[in-house]
């Protein structure tokens, strides 16, 4: 194989590669042989059908795929020789082909731009640590404190207030009529909470224990007897004991219930509780501004057909004057959204960064455990759209990418309080979600853009999503 380049334009080239007859035959050759040993034909004897005879019926569909492995083997050998990364598909065009014939054909290819990754080392970025004011840890067990709430027997003279525990019998009728389901026992109601049926506890408010009580209320629209829905219900109450709440004392027994050693152990066990619900978010933010640094890295070129399938991509949906109107803004925008993307690759496979099925497997059960009771549906989603999967790889890609970029650049750490680190995520999400408004048709297929045709395998990113601090720890 001889392979020149020619026509240098910017990061355009032609390669012109020539693969003499002698080549082409030994390819030929060896499928004949294939062929041979799986064709059957009437009148002789399996593997033994001569090649001319093969040539006559085959010859046209054999040639055909011997050229297609031939160009596939040689292109690709061809743009690894020359160090060619090619931006997209290159463009094939024949110039002589034949059974018999040498080969020769041109490989027109976008390549991609030589990037240094070296700048990467001098990006400034901020990482934020949430200090957490002791009043805010005992705040947070105040509160567990409260839900773990216990109650106990008071005087039987004692009437039923707010916040107090009621334990009854009953027995309802609707029009003088019982119906399924009609009777309880022992059931306890804390007034105030109006759990039961709306208007129910607060009718049983100054009630005693052996005493009778008489509650009317419409049954409501979840009511499982539908006929009834809406009709009033009248429950005669027999009052088995009136309880008060009982203060939960907070104290190294209280925290070893919760799981912690002691009540020492249990502070700083929930102080990081604290932290960690902030620290996705800030740690996303972090990877915003990491990003936008990285925006504003100098390439001397942007591959052509990778700006053209972007803008495609970022105008979709529009109508022409809109598109018009927005031009310039969309060309910008899919140029920094390229860059990056051609940037984190180049970062990626220096550091020889990958996703592994294990990492997948983990980040999908994650998944799954988010959506409790639909763990099946959105399996089978995963299973019958490879795309999502591509897109979740992608994502894991790009996060892996910046963590470790992160580890390489120069860290600007910030402590700052909770209500400064809500000030901050609040900005965020409301300048992110300004942005989402603004460019409503946008794509976030920052690392796909600028590896189409060349690796599959790398396609999304995530960092598009709005900031939010979550309410509960889920470890």
């Amino acid at each position: 194989m001889k392979v020149t380049v020619e026509n240098k334009k910017g990061l355009n080239k032609d390669l012109k590669v020539f693969i003499d007859k002698k080549t082409i035959s030994s390819y030929m050759d060896e499928k004949y042989e294939e062929v041979k040993n799986t064709v059957t034909l009437k009148g002789f004897r399996p593997g033994k059908v001569p090649r001319e005879i093969l040539k006559k019926q085959f010859g046209q569909a054999i040639f055909g795929e011997v050229l297609d492995k031939v160009l596939k083997d040689t292109s690709t050998k061809a743009l690894k020789e020359n160090k060619i990364k090619p931006a997209g598909q290159p463009k094939i065009d024949l110039k002589t082909y034949g059974e018999d014939k040498d080969l020769e054909y041109v490989i027109s290819v976008t390549e991609l731009p030589m990037i240094d990754i070296k700048s990467l080392q001098d990006i400034k970025f901020d990482e934020f640590k949430v200090k957490i004011d002791a009043k805010e840890t005992e705040k947070r067990i105040q509160d567990i404190a409260k839900s773990q709430k216990s109650f106990e027997d008071v005087d039987p003279a004692k009437i039923a207030n707010e916040g107090d525990l009621v334990v009854f019998d009953y027995k309802a009728t609707v029009d003088g009529k019982e119906f399924k389901g009609n009777e309880g026992k022992n059931t306890q109601l804390e007034i105030g909470k109006d759990l039961f049926i709306k208007g129910f506890d607060k009718q049983l408010l100054k009630v005693k224990k052996d005493e009778e009580a008489k509650v009317e209320v419409d049954l409501p629209e979840n009511f499982p007897e539908k006929e009834l829905i809406g009709k009033k219900a009248i429950f005669v109450c027999k009052i088995n004991a009136v309880k008060k709440p009982k203060a939960v004392k907070i104290d190294d027994d209280f925290a070893k219930n919760l799981g912690a050693k002691d009540l020492k152990d249990l502070k700083e066990l929930i102080t990081k509780q604290i932290n960690e619900e902030y620290k996705n978010s800030l740690d996303a933010l972090s990877s915003r501004q990491l990003l936008k640094e990285i925006e504003k890295i100098n390439l001397d070129e942007i591959p052509e057909n990778l700006k053209e399938q972007e803008v495609k991509i970022l105008s979709q949906g529009m109508k022409d004057d809109e598109l018009k109107k927005n031009k310039k803004d969309i060309e910008k925008k899919a140029i920094n959204r390229i860059k990056t993307g051609l940037i984190l690759n180049e970062f990626g496979e220096q550091n020889k960064i990958n996703i592994s099925e294990q990492e997948m497997q983990v980040e999908i059960q994650k998944q799954l455990r988010m959506m409790p009771g639909q763990e099946k549906m959105l399996q089978e989603y995963y299973q019958s759209n490879p795309s999502v999967l591509a897109n979740l790889r992608g994502q894991l890609y790009e996060e892996k990418i910046l963590k470790e970029i992160k580890l390489k650049a120069k860290t600007n750490i910030k402590e700052i309080t909770k209500e400064q680190a809500e000030k901050l995520l609040k900005e965020e999400n409301e300048k992110h979600m300004k942005e989402h408004h603004d460019h409503d048709h946008s794509s976030d297929e920052k690392i796909s853009s600028s590896k189409k045709g060349e690796n599959e395998k790398k396609t999304k990113t995530s960092l598009k999503k709005p900031l939010k601090v979550k309410k509960v720890s889920k470890k």
